[in-house]
């Protein structure tokens, strides 16, 4: 036989364990009758609400709802109807002796696109033609001094295929119903590959979509890229995707005879310029940085770039303001390395190289607040 015995102690000891073991057993319960009654409802729906996956989806329908609504109407907004607003011509001969015809010429025009042509008198028909040639007029109203010969409006698609069609038809218009006959030439054709002239939008448009959604998946798949890596791999897909969009227009589709290093460069700057500006937003406000970014270069930007519609077509207020947007300057730029090569402005580049030295001082100034990179070591 074994002499089993308990000391008081330890009888002391096996009774707190008994007890404390209850005592947890009865917290458990109320912390799970607890749980149980928030489940049900104690708080309220509205914080469970916020605590769910189903507010940020919700709030993103709405914010994508409302985009969708604005990007229709501001295209509609800026292309639906264009209205020339004082187009700029110029005119040849506008002597004494001829100065009624050119003045009821203009008038009529005027009257029938409801907006007002701006006569510049130039002594001379070289003259005109670098006004032209330097888009500071849109078309060269050539006044002959010979008896019975009619007027000959020289138009330049190349300096805005919806301006020059316009004006073609008013031309034709007025010359039917007022007995001024004008003869009309294209003194600027556009490339043949680009009977349109939309191509140039195109191309920009590229360039500004594929600039920034390339940061966005920078930001998702290198997260871990300090900003000099971030701003050195921006470049880098900037100057592929540039390259690439060149050659697919000029060699493999022959819609346009680009200047190819000037026309490469002008693409890789606005894609820079694009996907740092969402890098930009992205370090400033974080996760919703796409809604500034989506209003500056594809709600406002695109539409008054002067791509699609002329400058002299679109509402004053967008015709102001693009000239100074990414995808604005990109088309001018294009547009005038492409049909105006000896008459280069620099306002466009220097536009974006604003926008891309902006934004890429404010990412630098504030990269802590980047939500992406890595410690030291890593």
């Amino acid at each position: 036989m074994s002499d089993q015995r308990h000391t008081p102690a330890d009888g002391r000891r096996a009774a707190h364990r008994s007890h404390d073991a209850q005592s947890g057993a009865e917290d458990a319960a109320g912390g799970a009758a607890g749980g149980a009654g928030a489940a049900d409802g104690g708080t309220g729906w509205w914080p469970r609400f916020k605590r769910s996956p189903f507010l940020p989806a919700a709030v993103l329908s709405l914010i994508i709802a409302a985009a969708a609504g604005l990007f229709a109407g501001s295209y509609t907004y800026a292309m639906a109807d264009p209205t020339p607003h004082r187009v700029p011509v110029a005119v040849v001969g506008y002597t004494d002796a001829h100065r009624d015809r050119a003045d009821a010429f203009a008038k009529a025009v005027s009257e029938d696109l409801r907006s007002s042509l701006e006569l510049h008198e130039y002594g001379t028909r070289a003259e005109a033609e670098e006004a032209l040639e330097s888009q500071q007029v849109f078309a060269v109203l050539d006044i002959p001094s010979g008896a019975g010969r009619p007027p000959v409006l020289h138009v330049s698609s190349a300096s805005g295929a919806s301006v020059a069609e316009l004006l073609t038809q008013a031309a034709r218009t007025v010359g039917e119903e007022t007995g001024l006959r004008v003869q009309v030439r294209d003194a600027k054709p556009l490339d043949p590959g680009d009977p349109r002239g939309l191509a140039l939008f195109y191309v920009s448009l590229a360039a500004v979509v594929t600039g920034f959604i390339g940061a966005i998946q920078m930001s998702v798949h290198a997260r871990a890229l300090n900003p000099p890596e971030r701003i050195a791999f921006t470049a880098a897909y900037s100057l592929l995707g540039g390259f690439a969009i060149a050659a697919a227009v000029d060699w493999g589709l022959n819609a346009i005879d680009f200047p190819f290093v000037q026309s490469w460069l002008i693409l890789a700057l606005t894609m820079f310029s694009s996907g740092m500006v969402f890098t930009m937003f992205h370090t400033l406000i974080g996760r919703w940085a796409m809604l500034p970014t989506w209003g500056v270069m594809v709600l406002i930007g695109n539409p008054s770039s002067g791509g699609a519609v002329a400058w002299p077509l679109l509402p004053s207020p967008l015709g102001v303001v693009g000239r100074w947007l990414p995808p604005g300057a990109s088309v001018n730029a294009q547009h005038t390395a492409v049909y105006f090569p000896g008459h280069q402005h620099f306002q466009p580049y220097l536009v974006l190289a604003a926008w891309a030295v902006g934004s890429c001082t404010v990412f630098w100034i504030w990269r802590h607040r980047h939500p992406g990179g890595r410690t030291a070591g890593e």
